[in-house]
């Protein structure tokens, strides 16, 4: 049995993660699916809420609840958080799956993973909504994605605005994350032709690092969570 915390993406909370947290606990494990602060309403202020806030939030989650040997699972955005987190609590992560996600690098934010005129378009984004990260509506959502229509609007109905200053500040990492015991799980439907970012293709290198590929899109807790969740199970069975 493992502890697992699973981080939801950018406008989710833990609701996403309710399809692979029952099959986890069905396989025994324990399962942590938290909601990051500023994710709960729309309503809700998020001025103060930055990246240290989010990773911070799960680290209270660990030591609140006194896990150890724990898997913390992150996708998309929560990469970085996920990463960041394993960095803080080395004693307590026994590994880190990173699921369709950024990966977090010292001194940079999620948004260096744009190009230079998309990053600053976003930022512009976020000025405009009030300090949120706009969420995409369900054709977006849908897109080439493998969802059903009444997946993607159940997806697009419950997104919340995101945080902006967490997807715009930079990550502080105290080794390099190369260092880290991860899994990295590609959505093949996110790849036209297999291709992956440099830094995430970088990691392959690694020797702590294995990668393992899902034929889905980008929201496999939704569209795969079945397949998603024997893998996160191996994934327990092999760092047991």
């Amino acid at each position: 049995m493992k502890n697992f915390v699973l981080i939801p993406g950018p406008w989710m909370g833990a609701w996403a993660w309710e399809p692979v947290a029952r099959r986890l606990r069905g396989h025994g494990h324990r399962v942590h699916a938290v909601t990051l602060p500023g994710l709960t309403t729309a309503e809700a202020d998020v001025a103060d809420v930055g990246l240290e806030t989010h990773v911070g939030h799960v680290l209270a989650t660990i030591e609140r609840d006194d896990l150890r040997d724990v898997i913390v699972v992150g996708h998309s955005y929560s990469g970085i958080v996920a990463g960041l987190v394993a960095d803080r609590a080395r004693d307590r992560v026994a590994h880190t799956v990173f699921v369709e996600a950024f990966l977090p690098h010292d001194g940079k934010s999620m948004l260096h993973a744009f190009p230079e005129r998309l990053r600053a378009e976003e930022l512009r984004l976020i000025a405009a909504n009030n300090g949120r990260w706009p969420a995409p509506d369900a054709s977006v959502v849908a897109d080439g994605q493998g969802l059903s229509r009444r997946q993607a609007g159940w997806l697009a109905r419950r997104f919340v605005g995101h945080p902006g200053r967490t997807v715009a500040e930079s990550a502080v990492l105290t080794r390099p994350l190369s260092q880290q015991r991860a899994t990295y799980v590609m959505c093949s439907m996110e790849h036209f032709g297999g291709r992956v970012s440099a830094d995430v293709s970088a990691m392959r290198t690694a020797p702590t690092w294995d990668f393992h590929t899902i034929d889905t899109g980008h929201w496999p807790m939704v569209s795969a969570p079945g397949h998603l969740a024997a893998l996160l199970d191996q994934v327990a069975a092999r760092h047991s």
